[in-house]
């Protein structure tokens, strides 16, 4: 490997470290990166003429921004770059958006979707896809887990430059009302819910924080057959977001 090969690994690697920087994993995560105008560094792919082409087919809004951002790779360095490489060909560096979640929390007019501690990254990808499609405010996270980690952008195709999406050491004060997702709480009327509520999911397994519970204005749960003990966290999401939706008239949108 010459140097000038060696610095792209090193920088790609770097970035999964970076707080200010996402690497982006495949065409439709990049596609999305591009369409909601997002600041890329680099791009690069092994085929240019197939990434250009699958462009023009599926997304010819963003086709001439991609063919001029990549640069092409030999494909032994393209496998190098990525711990598993996109069967679409197409990597890419770029800068995180500046999200203030406080703020976010503080104020907005359409829901906001908070997961408590997710604990898998493709989880928490889809439900950044859903709450983008869904016409979410913001989505915010609490706990170790980054929503800008690579497999979460992947998984999310991108859309965490959609809508703001971050995370949050803790939560402070609010100026919207909390509705709980909780399997103990009253059975969810999205007539009941406030258009610009504070959505709190937890994870699969642990389910929402005591502290959290605590906070909430309300307590909902939605309706599962008997047996079915829970919901996929990005199914969860989606569903309430899309009772809200329908509730509201947007369905059409």
């Amino acid at each position: 490997m010459n140097a000038q090969n060696g610095r792209l690994v090193a920088r790609f690697r770097a970035a999964r470290r970076d707080p200010a920087l996402v690497v982006i994993e495949g065409f439709h995560a990049l596609k999305h990166a591009l369409r909601f105008g997002a600041e890329i560094l680099e791009a690069v792919t092994a085929d240019p003429e197939t990434a250009i082409d699958l462009a023009r087919r599926l997304a010819r809004d963003v086709a001439p921004s991609l063919a001029s951002l990549l640069w092409p790779v030999p494909a032994a360095l393209f496998a190098e770059l990525a711990p598993r490489p996109p069967e679409t060909g197409v990597l890419a560096l770029a800068r995180r958006p500046d999200v203030d979640g406080m703020r976010h929390l503080r104020a907005g007019v359409g829901p906001l979707v908070l997961l408590d501690r997710p604990a898998h990254a493709r989880n928490l990808g889809a439900a950044v896809r859903v709450a983008a499609a869904a016409g979410a405010d913001a989505l915010l996270t609490l706990g170790p887990l980054d929503p800008w980690h690579p497999t979460a952008v992947r998984a999310g195709a991108g859309l965490q430059f959609a809508l703001p999406v971050a995370r949050i050491a803790e939560l402070g004060e609010v100026g919207r009302p909390i509705v709980a997702l909780d399997p103990e709480g009253d059975l969810l009327e999205p007539a009941r819910i406030a258009d610009d509520a504070i959505l709190a999911f937890g994870s699969e397994r642990q389910g929402l924080s005591p502290g959290l519970l605590a906070r909430a204005d309300r307590r909902v749960r939605l309706p599962m057959r008997p047996g079915v003990s829970s919901l996929n966290l990005a199914t969860a999401v989606a569903a309430v977001l899309y009772l809200q939706r329908l509730r509201q008239g947007e369905n059409g949108r």
